[in-house]
């Protein structure tokens, strides 16, 4: 069955959320003690392991995107229509607000409060750029050779490990970037250094949509299957 719009837009909406959940939840939870490499580690696999789970629940409704790099990258390669792409990046911002605050009230701290952990400097912006990019390349590359079963193991595995071994702890979301603003948190981001982390992952979309297009010129009905084959591009794929 096809999926409709407002399945799609709420699919997105409710994966970032949860999404967003796993990530200032699993930074509020590890920040209680241990090393500071110690923390990274168990974050970095908490979220990991959640975008896993996420993708598998959601992909077969909204493609997964919970990320507006991926979306840009999915619309521009003719997978996703204009009008569907703005729904999904307005879904993508407001299931991450809406997962920050969410958590923020769960663990009892004030529903919104602005981060004062500065993450600035041309390491984290870097970092960023690797994280994004990277991210665009692992998806398609598994699509264009037709490892679809693969991509949400290769994505959970690709930001956990980002996760720990970029300056910038692998952020490589705007929307993520937004919302991370609204906790103070061990995963918070203060909103002084937003801009430059929205740099960083627009460089990066840049950079990755241009070697996947390189690399493995991905046809319209690949890219219609990104992240996951969902509603008409998972028929179509079916049946080839």
């Amino acid at each position: 069955m096809t999926p409709t719009e407002p399945q799609r837009v709420v699919a997105e909406f409710l994966g970032t959320a949860l999404l967003l959940m796993a990530v200032v939840g699993s930074g509020i939870v590890t920040s209680d003690g241990g090393s500071a490499s110690a923390q990274l580690f168990q974050h970095a696999v908490a979220v990991g392991a959640a975008l896993v789970a996420l993708i598998l629940a959601f992909g077969p409704v909204s493609g997964a995107h919970f990320n507006p790099a991926v979306t840009a990258a999915d619309w521009w390669f003719g997978g996703i229509p204009t009008g569907r792409a703005l729904r999904y990046l307005g879904a993508q911002v407001g299931g991450a607000t809406a997962g920050t605050l969410a958590t923020n009230a769960m663990f009892g701290v004030d529903l919104v409060t602005l981060s004062t952990n500065a993450r600035d400097g041309f390491g984290p912006i870097a970092g960023e750029v690797v994280a994004t990019g990277g991210l665009l390349l692992v998806i398609f590359a598994l699509v264009h050779t037709g490892r679809l079963g693969a991509v949400p193991g290769a994505v959970g595995a690709w930001i956990g490990a980002a996760i720990f071994f970029t300056a910038s702890a692998s952020f490589a979301n705007p929307a993520v970037t937004l919302a991370r603003a609204l906790t103070d948190s061990y995963t918070g981001i203060a909103p002084g250094s937003v801009p430059g982390f929205l740099l960083g992952q627009a460089l990066g979309t840049l950079a990755g949509v241009a070697l996947v297009a390189w690399l493995y010129r991905p046809s319209r009905r690949q890219a219609e299957v990104v992240v996951q084959p969902h509603g008409d591009g998972a028929a179509r794929n079916e049946a080839a």
